[in-house]
């Protein structure tokens, strides 16, 4: 009686050996570790690039991720973006906005104006981010919720301080003032790191302030 062949194996070639199994092209990941992955590869290209490298090539090659990603997670790539800027003032809000407490305002003070902010390593992220702002509209929403968000953490802090020494005082323009002076001394320190020092530039907001609210020291015990 006369065998019956062997039925093809799926997992063979023609000859018979065993065929290689494709490797799947990126791994998966949980939605919340996927959209702060492109988040990241975001702002790696605008630091390395600006603007005209944030592409969703550019950032899906980055993040090993596909792009439909992008759409599914942020909507499009000005979504994207929008997410991105709000990550940009992220470390600004972690430190002037601590969770446990509000920060007196010569603290506050201290952080706006610290060396660790005063450096050009995301200079190329602020300067992309703040050229693409006037002209998109969903970046620009964006920008008003954050700025908005610090402007109020600053006045906030002045308002207290102000009310303690029993002075009256606009604390929102003057929060505004504040956060220009920050921006204007950080971005001189960028383009020329020999001429303005973070020291000088807190020295500056502190001249702006002290004569409308009283000096940031603490004062003295009462005996």
């Amino acid at each position: 009686m006369r065998r019956s062949a062997k039925p093809p194996d799926p997992r063979e070639t023609p000859c018979g050996v065993p065929a290689l199994t494709a490797a799947p092209r990126f791994r998966r990941y949980d939605p919340e570790t996927r959209a702060r992955m492109l988040v990241e590869a975001g702002l790696a290209c605008l630091a390395e690039g600006g603007i005209t490298a944030f592409t969703i090539d550019n950032i899906c090659d980055k993040a090993q991720a596909s792009r439909g990603l992008v759409s599914h997670h942020f909507g499009s790539k000005d979504g994207l973006l929008a997410a991105v800027y709000a990550a940009a003032y992220a470390p600004t809000f972690a430190a002037i906005a601590p969770a446990d407490a509000d920060l007196p305002l010569g603290a506050l003070i201290d952080r706006v104006f610290s060396a660790e902010k005063f450096t050009p390593g995301n200079l190329n992220t602020w300067l992309a981010i703040w050229g693409e702002t006037p002209s998109n509209p969903q970046l620009l929403a964006e920008h008003r919720r954050q700025y908005a968000a610090y402007r109020a953490t600053i006045a906030a802090a002045i308002a207290r301080h102000a009310a303690v020494r029993g002075r009256n005082v606009d604390a929102d323009t003057l929060a505004a003032a504040v956060i220009a002076l920050a921006d204007g001394y950080w971005l001189e320190q960028c383009l020329d790191p020999d001429r303005i020092a973070p020291d000088a530039a807190r020295a500056a907001c502190m001249a702006l302030l002290e004569p409308l609210i009283g000096p940031l020291s603490p004062p003295d015990p009462t005996p």
